[in-house]
Order: structure tokens, then sequence, then C-alpha cells
């Protein structure tokens, strides 16, 4: 066991695979700060997270968490009944029954709308900038592709999706200036979903929403509810909440790899068909979350070489285990040649990512429209300008600068 209580505001924002690598060499488990001030214990070995992610004994209910420890964001019991705060059989019941809405066949279904959609925003660079120009990435395409996905997905009126962007990075990487920002941001998304679900109760439509409003107005055999209205709202916040902002996070971070590894870049160009396999390895890179949802122990449990008494909180880190050379030769390369697969970025176990198929489809359409469409694509500036978002829960770029 290691103590770093200063890791958590000591390089972990600016170089968090510095900092990761240096404790995945010191020790198998540190004892940390929160991302609140509050402690935590992390973990940085592949073969210890991967175990733990899967480990029964520690459980994403708060209710066995000790008075003072980190418990993650602090939400309304409304949002909060979702699939990142239950154990089975609770999890097990409603991931069930949306579940049917994210299998890779039905996913599949979604490609040619996907590529509409990145199509539509790539047509308007063109109108934009003219044959040549330069944009913003992230704000021109990264974003509003998976926020437009997951809206239509779910269906969210257009009038309110740029408002829900903002509230949700808010959430992720809160002003310290700002405290109140964060608190204002859940007060309205609660209002959002609250007003959402009462018009899609007077105005069904083809969408997953409705559907799972119909699936929370039903009543099992027994005469029991199958959705509680907190587990309905709270589970429409998850999807659209996760739905966007990993995959934004995840293509935004898959074409700055590209631009920097111009020979990977023009490899991959010249066959598209390795881009199914090359997804695996962008998210193993510089997947869009460095901490899983954190954990506490049941009871007292040893990671490692480490005893964590129960009730206190576990920090995993996926992206110090997917840059663990014990696992991954030559880990802190970027290599669309690896054998990427058995990686942690999407989880592992039965809190595996409900969206992971969305997420690589997406981000495999968004990559191939690029290739296609943008020969030229480039940099525009000096990679160590680019700004990342302040958050030591999330790995994503605030802006990405290019020409094209």
């Amino acid at each position: 066991m290691s103590t770093d209580q200063d890791l958590l505001t000591d390089g972990l924002l600016t170089h968090p695979y510095a900092v990761y690598d240096r404790l995945r060499d010191t020790a198998p488990v540190h004892r940390v700060t929160g991302p609140d001030g509050s402690p935590a214990w992390l973990v940085t070995r592949y073969d210890d997270v991967r175990e733990a992610l899967a480990d029964p004994l520690l459980s994403l209910d708060k209710r066995h968490a000790l008075p003072g420890g980190y418990k993650g964001f602090a939400l309304p019991p409304a949002l909060d009944a979702n699939l990142l705060n239950m154990d089975p059989p609770d999890h097990t019941r409603i991931r069930r029954l949306v579940g049917r809405a994210f299998t890779t066949r039905r996913v599949e279904q979604l490609r040619a709308p996907i590529r509409r959609t990145a199509d539509r925003l790539l047509d308007a660079l063109g109108t934009n900038g003219g044959p040549h120009g330069g944009t913003d990435l992230i704000a021109a395409y990264a974003a509003p592709l998976p926020i437009t996905v997951i809206c239509d997905l779910l269906g969210v009126p257009h009038e309110h999706r740029r408002d829900f962007r903002a509230w949700t990075d808010v959430l992720v990487a809160p002003d310290p200036a700002r405290p109140q920002a964060a608190r204002e941001a859940v007060v309205a998304m609660l209002g959002f979903f609250t007003q959402l679900l009462a018009d899609k109760r007077k105005e069904p439509a083809d969408d997953l929403l409705s559907d799972l409003i119909a699936v929370r107005d039903e009543s099992d055999s027994a005469g029991n509810s199958r959705l509680t209205e907190d587990e309905l709202m709270s589970l429409a916040f998850l999807i659209l909440f996760a739905g966007y902002e990993n995959t934004v996070q995840l293509i935004g971070t898959a074409v700055l790899a590209l631009l920097q590894h111009p020979g990977q870049l023009a490899a991959l160009r010249a066959d598209p068909t390795r881009l199914p396999a090359a997804v695996e390895e962008f998210v193993r890179y510089d997947g869009p979350a460095l901490l899983a949802i954190r954990r506490f122990p049941r009871e007292d449990v040893t990671i490692g070489d480490v005893t964590v008494p129960a009730g206190e909180t576990v920090l995993l880190s996926l992206a110090a285990a997917n840059r663990d050379p014990r696992r991954f030769p030559h880990a802190d390369r970027f290599d669309l040649g690896r054998d990427a697969t058995g990686h942690l970025a999407l989880g592992h176990g039965i809190h595996y990512c409900l969206g992971a198929p969305l997420a690589r489809l997406e981000t495999e359409i968004a990559l191939a429209a690029l290739l296609e469409r943008l020969p030229d694509l480039q940099l525009d500036g000096d990679p160590g300008d680019l700004r990342w978002r302040p958050s030591l829960r999330a790995r994503g770029l605030l802006t990405l600068p290019v020409t094209y």
C-alpha cells in the first residue's frame, strides 16, 4: 500500500498517464483523496482492476458506504436511482428491461441514420469554410453527432439538446470557483426530465423513452410496477448522459491520436475495413473514462496486497489498467496493429457499459466519414496547447482545432 494524499491535486489533471505510470510501478493500491477531497483507495494494475470490476463484494450501492467517503455525484433521488448505483437484483431487473435496445444487432440498424448525421455535419463544414477551412472539431462534429444520435433514440426534442450538453459539461468537470453551477445544472435537468416524461405520456412516439414509459405504466403478473417513477427518470438521465458524454470524448481523442500518428492515419485511410478493430485501440489508448464508478466493499476485501475495510471507497483506474505493460506490451505506444481486446475502458462483468455497441458504432462511422471526406485533415497548432477537460473522472478535449 502506498499513501499519496496529494495525488489528485498534483499532476493527474494535466498528465494523467504519467502519474498513473508512476503509481502503477510503485504499488498496486494507493491511499488517496477523492475528487471531492474525501479519502479513497486507488487501484491501478490491470489484473487487480479487472478482478475488482467483477467482484460482487464491491458494491455500487451507496448504502454500503461509510460516512465521509467519496460517493460520486450528489444527485436527487429522482436521478440517482440508476444502474450506476445499483447491485443485483435491481440492477439485473432494470438492465434486462433496457438492454434489448442496445444489443449489437439493434444498434447496427442505426448505422445508416448515424452516417447521414455525420455527413450532414461535414456538409456544414464545407458550407462554412469552403473547400478549405478550419474548425473546432469537438464543437462542429464530435459533440453534435452523439447528442443527435442519443436524443433521436430517446425522442428528446431538438430545442432542448444544447441545454443538456451544457448541463453535462458542468457535472463532469465542475468549476471550483462556481460551486453553485453544478447544483443549478441538477435542478435544471430534474425539471427537464419531469416535463419530458409528462409530454411523452400525453403524446407517445416511436422512441425508446416512450417504450420505457409504457413499461413503467404496466404491471407484472403480480400487479407490481416493473419500474418505479424514480427508476424511470434516472434511467432516462443515465442513457442520455452516458450516451452523449462517453462518445464525444472518444471521437475527439481518436481523431487526435490519428493526427499525431500520420503513418497509422495513412494506413487506416488505405484500408478502412480495419476501423472496427482500430476502435478497440483508440479506447484502450486514450479512453473516455479515467476511473470506473466508485465501489464500496460489503466486507473487508483484499486487493493486491492491501486489505480495504468494509464501506470505504474504492476507485478503479481504467486508464492505468489499460496502459499496464504487464497486459499490453509497449502499452504507452499507440498501435493500430495491436490486439487491444481485453481492454477495460468500457468496464467488465455485470456492469459492463450498456451502450458499448452504440459507442463503438458511432466512433467507427464518425472516423470513416472523416477519412473519406476530409483527406487533408490536420491539427491546427501545437499539440501542447490543446486544452483538456479538468476532470479526474473523464478524459476529453475541450476543443480540437483542425484545418482541412
